[in-house]
């Protein structure tokens, strides 16, 4: 009995020392010691995430789930593993575990260091270093095929913070054609050998990815319009899904989730333009509610006040990429009428 007890009070004091070493103490590890005969010991720091706006906690990774609880602004959560494209498994300071949607303007990831002991990266191709976590940042420079860099932290789901071997500290995409992890027990070498794989092109300027993401809008011709549509699939899309299903996947950018906070984003982070003739092919378009086919109809409305009810993709040309209805045959290329120029409110980029 002595001796069983001493095993176990040696078996606390190891597991205590490994944890305070690794520097990790997940959410309730105290009660949790308390109460289980068994310990276990996380060798990889946890990942927390901070909310930035009220958002549903549900049952499922599905907006059609059933509704836990909500999840406040400046509330702390724990990231369990990433669902699907648009929900995080997450559990709250309550212990309460749930699904929340992954939207930039609902949650973001509190950066954790990589590891303890440097980690380095190996460039695959030429990509750009920025000023933050974003494609609409600024560019520091160009990172080249073959350089090494030292990973600082990963700040998200799409970027490195890295520091070259000059010094100057950026952001860096972090995916897989851009950049590999070199294993820590891994020599660097001094000069990197040839590799087997035709020339890699410089990263793609913004016009190329407003190709990219037209591109990836048109393959969507003719899905079905559904208001409301779920983002979990691209079976049918309403107007707002299928503008973030053509950014997601032609640039992997994920923009809010509905029209009127799509307008915010780019009031946010690029610059609302008021007059369609200085509007530029790839940019969005926001409009008001339907009130009459003439002009007159319009006459004396503050638009600075309307509410937005719908957006489009101008292609350029007087024509827009967009999805309103049913009986409109959905996802479609149209002319940009004078019952359509009626109702725009302003536009902006969202590619620079």
């Amino acid at each position: 009995m002595i001796q069983s007890h001493k095993k176990l009070k040696a078996s606390l004091l190891v597991s205590a020392v490994l944890v305070v070493s690794l520097g990790v103490v997940s959410p309730g590890s105290s009660a949790a010691a308390s109460t289980s005969s068994g310990i276990s010991v996380t060798a990889s720091a946890v990942q927390t995430a901070l909310i930035q706006s009220s958002v549903r906690l549900r049952t499922a990774p599905s907006t059609s789930s059933s509704v836990l609880s909500y999840l406040s602004k400046g509330d702390v959560v724990t990231i369990l593993g990433k669902a699907n494209d648009y929900f995080y498994k997450v559990r709250n300071a309550d212990g309460e575990v749930g699904y929340t949607s992954s939207g930039a303007q609902y949650i973001s990831l509190i950066p954790v260091p990589v590891t303890s002991t440097l980690q380095t990266a190996l460039i695959q191709s030429s990509v750009r270093l920025r000023t933050a976590p974003s494609t609409s940042s600024s560019v520091l420079s160009y990172l080249s095929k073959g350089d090494v860099v030292t990973i600082l932290e990963k700040t998200n789901d799409y970027f490195y913070k890295v520091r070259t071997a000059g010094g100057e500290v950026g952001y860096s995409s972090s995916m897989d054609q851009y950049i590999r992890l070199i294993p820590v027990n891994d020599e660097v070498p001094g000069t990197i050998p040839p590799q087997p794989a035709p020339p890699v092109p410089e990263a793609p300027s913004s016009a190329k990815v407003i190709e990219d993401v037209i591109s990836a809008g048109m393959k969507y011709l003719g899905t079905p319009y559904e208001f409301g549509s779920s983002r979990s699939n691209t079976d049918t899309f309403d107007c707002s899904d299928f503008i973030r299903q053509m950014f997601l996947d032609g640039n992997r950018l994920s923009l809010p989730f509905d029209s009127r906070q799509q307008g915010e984003w780019i009031k946010g982070n690029s610059r609302a333009v008021n007059d369609i003739s200085s509007l530029k092919r790839g940019d969005l378009m926001f409009f008001m509610s339907y009130k009459g086919s003439s002009a007159s109809a319009y006459a004396g409305v503050d638009k600075s006040v309307e509410r937005i009810t719908h957006v489009a993709l101008y292609l350029g040309d007087g024509q827009i990429l967009h999805t309103y209805s049913v009986n409109s045959g959905g996802v479609k290329v149209d002319k940009l009428s004078a019952s359509w120029m009626n109702r725009f409110l302003y536009g902006g980029s969202v590619i620079h």
